[in-house]
């Protein structure tokens, strides 16, 4: 007895349908064909029969009133194999009968639509359904993203599901309600003054890969700026990359001076509130920004004090702080790229952040940063360097969140300058 595989152990593959057109080219038996493909005759007689490709025929018949004259079909099609791959005469267009033919492309492209459109549908009742849209539609108006929200409700369906349904207008909201729409525009270059070569000198990349490999170093502190309005107001930015928790400091202007008066602020700030800057910053990689271009600032600290080490990325390899430039795309969701930061203030940063901070992440095992860090540290340090705790139910991460802020400040303190770390 010939050791057949079942049919219901695999489905056929292209290669598998390759294989069996080309013994139908050549006249081969189903019982051999299934010997190849190590499936059963019947598996091969179903596949052809279900996916035969129809020619109609060259000849066209009428009758004296020119209704057509419906011949027999060929007596050879009614039986096995059931195509006229092997047949001489369709080579030669000597027959006039209706062509069926097995062709392994299109079978198998019915097979991929077939296999998606039966799963295809929602597993829900029709109140179930409309419970779940309710939930994500004002979900996403509220601006919070599809993660955060199957992470904080109870929609009983999974977000593949969820997007599915959103590109499929199932939903009562539209792709463009959602916190991102893909419509990037092509980066202006601006050339701005860089790191001098000489300051880089044991602070590369390469180093910097050195250091954490003799070490064992597994996480540290990725730092760049944000740009508002060429030429305004900056944020310079800090991503632990453990907890993929970030805070903002607010610059008046791009330029080494400003970043290094902000940084040593915040290390007086800490310090008076018996924290150490080296300790929290043990390690910080940043690119070649020329306001960055002041080491001693970031690096050393007040006698007796840990220290911090400060490395420079590769010119023009982001890649190599992806974490902070991944979580510069959810400061967009807020701020857009190309909106002015020149009315913000400190306190306006730190709530941004805050938001930022306080949605949930699927690198977290569905946690947020801020959870994140309190475990790690506390949440005195967080609220030190301006982060707070925002509800799950209100995290707001689109441009809304800015109106929101600015409703409820008074508008002498819209328009004042940093209050906090300041």
């Amino acid at each position: 007895m010939t050791d057949y595989k079942l049919a219901s152990e695999k489905h056929l593959t292209l290669e598998a349908r390759q294989e069996i057109e080309e013994c139908l080219n050549l006249g081969i038996s189903f019982k051999d064909i299934a010997r190849r493909v190590g499936k059963s005759p019947t598996t091969i007689s179903r596949e052809v029969k279900k996916h035969l490709s129809i020619k109609e025929s060259w000849v066209v018949r009428t009758k004296g009133d020119g209704s057509p004259i419906y011949e027999r079909p060929c007596p050879n099609l009614m039986k096995a194999p059931y195509v006229c791959n092997a047949c001489e005469k369709q080579s030669y267009n000597r027959c006039s009968y209706r062509k069926q033919f097995y062709r392994a492309k299109k079978a198998h492209e019915e097979y991929e639509f077939t296999l998606v459109d039966s799963r295809e549908g929602i597993p829900l009742n029709k109140q179930e359904f409309h419970d779940a849209d309710a939930v994500i539609s004002k979900a996403i108006k509220k601006g919070q993203r599809m993660y955060h929200i199957m992470q904080t409700y109870d929609v009983g369906i999974s977000m593949s599901s969820a997007y599915r349904y959103l590109h499929k207008d199932y939903l009562s909201i539209d792709k463009l309600d959602m916190p991102r729409v893909p419509k990037f525009k092509a980066r202006k270059q601006y050339r701005v003054p860089g790191v001098p070569k000489a300051a880089k000198i044991g602070k590369t990349y390469a180093d910097f890969r050195a250091y954490i490999d003799e070490h064992e170093i597994r996480h540290w502190v990725e730092m760049d700026t944000v740009i508002g309005r060429v030429g305004g107001k900056v944020i310079m930015t800090f991503n632990f990359t453990q907890m993929n928790f970030m805070f903002g400091l607010l610059l008046n202007d791009k330029t080494s001076a400003e970043a290094a008066a902000k940084i040593r602020t915040l290390k007086k700030h800490l310090f008076l509130a018996d924290a150490r800057f080296g300790d929290i910053f043990p390690i910080l990689l940043t690119d070649n920004g020329g306001e960055f271009s002041n080491v001693a600032a970031f690096t050393d600290d007040a006698p007796g004090l840990p220290t911090t080490k400060l490395y420079f990325c590769d010119p023009y390899c982001s890649s190599q702080k992806p974490k902070v430039e991944k979580n510069h795309t959810i400061f967009r969701d807020i701020v857009p790229k190309g909106e002015s930061f020149d009315d913000f203030s400190q306190d306006m940063v730190n709530v941004i952040f805050s938001h930022v901070n306080s949605s949930k992440r699927k690198s977290l095992n569905g946690k947020s940063p801020f959870e994140a860090f309190v475990y790690f540290f506390n949440e005195e340090t967080a609220s030190l360097l301006g982060i707070s705790h925002i509800p799950a139910e209100d995290v707001i991460q689109d441009k809304r969140l800015i109106k929101k802020i600015k409703k409820a400040l008074p508008s002498s303190e819209r328009q004042s300058e940093a209050v906090t770390l300041s």
